[in-house]
């Protein structure tokens, strides 16, 4: 069972102890994302609110909190999909990241293949979209396919490919151009077990070879099992960014709960402290 931050992981005495305690994000080196006072609204409505992050070079970095929380906004205010209100960001210096897009793989939270593509093809489509010749992309894509065991499904039309495997194509239509920043937004979203373990191996694969791998996720296992360093944003802030262990330490530990029914004696049993997310219970104060 997967531990999963949610917004009422912020909430009351949670909440205060992250924002009392959160020291600042103290990267050194060169690093490849650099972020200061980002904010966003849309239609007046505050989606970010003066986020601070820091991403060295090379390291695996997770951006951590529930949905809603921000994560995707700030992810393309960092990518330069959308500019901030206000504030300030850097990809491996420069302030325009859109004019070094041949450098960044991007998987947005939104999958999306053309289902007729075979899957080399697809793959090198997204390769030619980042200035690579399509036939040069499409035999990468091949090898890639090979590389990380589907190459039974290089002639396979997208549709007839399952869920995680379609995934994993776009996955690897993000590395096809050999970029030196990844960036995954809800990467495991979706995905088995299996899968997610081949994925957090990629992972592993591509920092090791010098490429900065940024994902976001809900999920604090993930961050536990990969990353150097996190960012956490609740309600547009971030109230922490640091160290995974440190930041494990002043979450309130939870559990994320969906049950088969929605009515029963059995609400009678639950603790007073449980919260109730649509068809999910959150629990909190769990022992590790």
């Amino acid at each position: 069972m997967d531990i999963a931050l949610s917004e009422a992981a912020f909430t009351g005495n949670g909440r205060d102890e992250m924002d009392t305690a959160a020291p600042l994000d103290t990267a050194t080196g060169p690093l490849a994302i650099e972020a200061k006072g980002l904010v966003k609204r849309f239609d007046g409505m505050l989606a970010v609110d003066g986020v601070d992050i820091a991403v060295p070079e090379g390291a695996i970095y997770g951006i951590l909190g529930p949905n809603g929380a921000g994560k995707t906004t700030t992810l393309r205010m960092l990518l330069g999909i959308i500019d901030p209100d206000e504030g300030v960001r850097r990809v491996f210096g420069h302030d325009r990241p859109h004019e070094i897009g041949r450098l960044i793989g991007y998987l947005p939270e939104e999958r999306g293949l053309y289902p007729s593509m075979k899957a080399y093809e697809a793959i090198g489509f997204m390769g030619a979209l980042r200035g690579m010749k399509l036939a040069e992309a499409r035999e990468r894509g091949k090898e890639l396919l090979e590389g990380h065991g589907l190459g039974h499904a290089i002639d396979k039309q997208i549709r007839q490919l399952s869920k995680g495997m379609a995934q994993t194509v776009q996955l690897l239509g993000t590395l096809v151009h050999r970029p030196k920043l990844v960036v995954l937004d809800e990467p495991f979203s979706g995905l088995d077990a299996i899968n997610q373990g081949k994925l957090e191996q990629m992972i592993r694969e591509l920092a090791d070879g010098g490429t900065t791998d940024i994902f976001s996720t809900h999920v604090i296992h993930h961050a536990e099992r990969l990353c150097e360093g996190v960012a956490i944003i609740a309600g547009g802030k971030v109230p922490y960014a640091g160290s995974v262990e440190t930041a494990r330490d002043r979450i309130p530990a939870q559990v994320r709960l969906e049950t088969r029914e929605r009515d029963g004696r059995w609400l009678n049993a639950l603790p007073d402290d449980v919260r109730r997310e649509g068809d999910f219970w959150n629990f909190f104060g769990i022992a590790g």
